[in-house]
């Protein structure tokens, strides 16, 4: 099963997440990842395997981003193999958006089509990628309104 985990406080977000996704390990999972906010950037990490795996693809502590605020996930394939790729967070075409996302989007091919007719890149066979690359195209000055368009 799929868990998700998000951060905003003034604490360092990367254990936290860590921490959360790791008492999530039960439920079983085959990738896991997180995106946390650096400054104005976004800065997203993925592995295959155990939470240990995502831990090394991190680093040493001194070399882990430093943030207060982010987002993490564990997956369990349903669309796409299980890859550094389709693993979650998927992030827009410009890195401005970052998604994690439990389900199935059922018309997540039609979306794919229409977005790529517009100029979006995907990275990832998951269906899940859409919601990023459609909250990107709506976006004009507020996420609020992008999200729920």
């Amino acid at each position: 099963m799929c868990g998700i985990v998000g951060y905003i406080g003034t604490r360092e977000a990367v254990p936290l997440l860590l921490e959360g996704l790791k008492r999530l390990e039960y439920r079983g999972y085959d990738s896991a990842g997180l995106t946390v906010m650096t400054g104005d950037d976004l800065d997203t990490h993925k592995a295959v395997g155990r939470i240990s795996e995502l831990e090394k693809a991190l680093g040493s502590n001194g070399d882990r981003p430093t943030s207060t605020i982010g987002i993490a996930h564990t997956r369990w394939a349903t669309h796409g193999a299980p890859t550094i790729a389709n693993a979650h967070p998927h992030v827009s075409c410009e890195g401005d958006f970052a998604v994690v996302h439990n389900g199935i989007i059922e018309n997540a091919t039609t979306l794919r089509k229409k977005l790529q007719t517009l100029g979006h890149v995907f990275t990832s066979e998951t269906d899940t990628e859409v919601i990023a690359h459609l909250i990107e195209e709506a976006y004009q000055d507020n996420l609020e309104e992008a999200v729920r368009e």
